[in-house]
């Protein structure tokens, strides 16, 4: 489904964030990104969904090569591909409902369908009685909750995650990747960024290490192999 090829990213100040990274990652995978900080995990996330592009190399999904594709294409890739962020994102003057139809409206979905298919997703992130709600009546794990049936309501292929459990409490953080290991059981690839080191352990899912802008390991069944 992903396939990095010979992928390098040097950012304007000079930085290396990505060496020659080479990458197959297939549908239905569980994959976590591990590493120090600034290692490139986060750029390697934002390749995917095409908010960077590589100094060198090919990033293709799904065989499209999101190097060569034309800007007026990425919002349609956009649309295959659910983002969850750390800090949640989300519009602070729009209900639960409203930030996650929001992700439908704007792609023209007809109305009647935004709200069967968002109080459906509301649902199934353990959201129901909270659809009314503002972000700010919300704990952060509510938050996440939200950002997550944002990132699912157009049933993507693919989920990438750049640190969703990094601002909750642990078991807060257990109750996201509950939710997330479900979404992946129904078939959607998943590829997360993270420093939880408890949580890569117990999983026990493919890991990528990344060191230095480089893939220093990439295990089926890994640990997260750094001091957390």
């Amino acid at each position: 489904m992903i396939q990095l090829t010979n992928v390098s990213k040097i950012y304007p100040n000079g930085a290396r964030a990505l060496v020659d990274v080479n990458l197959k990652i297939g549908k239905g995978d569980f994959v976590f990104l591990v590493g120090p900080s600034g290692a490139g995990k986060s750029t390697l996330i934002k390749l995917l969904y095409r908010e960077e592009k590589p100094t060198r190399g090919q990033v293709q999904i799904n065989s499209r090569n999101l190097v060569r594709m034309r800007e007026r294409e990425v919002p349609y890739l956009r649309r295959s591909i659910g983002v969850i962020f750390q800090d949640f994102k989300l519009l602070p003057n729009k209900t639960v409902f409203e930030n996650v139809a929001f992700a439908l409206e704007v792609i023209g979905v007809a109305k009647r369908e935004v709200r069967i298919r968002t109080l459906a997703t509301i649902d199934l992130v353990g959201l129901k009685a909270k659809e009314n709600a503002y972000p700010h009546e919300l704990s952060g794990g509510e938050q996440q909750r939200v950002c997550v049936a944002r990132a699912i309501i157009n049933n993507p292929a693919l989920l990438v995650a750049d640190e969703p459990t990094g601002n909750l409490d642990p078991e807060t953080a257990w109750d996201i990747m509950d939710l997330l290991y479900n979404i992946n059981k129904r078939g959607t690839t998943i590829v997360m960024a993270t420093h939880a080191k408890a949580i890569v352990n117990k999983m026990q899912k493919r890991v990528i290490a990344i060191e230095n802008g480089r893939v220093a390991r990439d295990e089926e069944k890994g640990g997260y192999g750094y001091d957390a």
